[in-house]
């Protein structure tokens, strides 16, 4: 999106994801917007009582978001909080940087979220059970694949020797 210099309190919605009940969001990817390769900045609008996405954590991407309106709710291992306009949490990679957005409230909630992107990122999902790989290549390319962990095979399974 050449010339364009996007704003985030009038930013341009690029990807809305409204699949299923209970994940409803927009967002705005500003940082691809702005020219980012590999730095994510999306700001994110979450609509009442709706949460941004699953509980889930990355091995290799480090997370930040700042509430820019509204008084989302964040989940995360250590437990529930409600956080405040201009509040600033960082998600630091593996375990201990799980989390999820939630807003519980009745007024749309919007965000800032910031990350260290353009590398490949594998994301744990531990209440569904479930894995992704994402090679992530420009515009969302490249593999992106999410696998149960119960279908965990052994390493030399299907392999035959030569």
């Amino acid at each position: 999106m050449s010339g364009m210099r996007p704003n985030i309190y009038a930013p341009q919605i690029d990807q809305s994801r409204k699949v299923i009940d209970g994940y409803h969001s927009d967002r705005a990817r500003v940082g691809t917007q702005a020219g980012a390769e590999r730095l994510g900045i999306s700001v994110w609008e979450l609509d009442a009582g709706q949460a941004a996405y699953p509980y889930h954590f990355h091995l290799t991407e480090e997370e930040a978001l700042v509430v820019l309106e509204g008084r989302p709710t964040l989940r995360m291992p250590d437990g529930v909080s409600q956080l405040e306009r201009g509040d600033v949490v960082v998600f630091p990679r593996g375990e201990e940087g799980a989390h999820q957005l939630l807003n519980d409230t009745d007024e749309a909630v919007r965000f800032l979220a910031i990350s260290t992107n353009g590398e490949p990122d594998i994301v744990v999902y531990p209440d569904t059970g479930k894995i992704s790989a994402n090679e992530r290549r420009g515009e969302n390319g490249g593999i992106h694949h999410i696998f149960r962990i119960a279908d965990e095979v052994d390493y030399y399974d299907g392999m035959e020797p030569r």
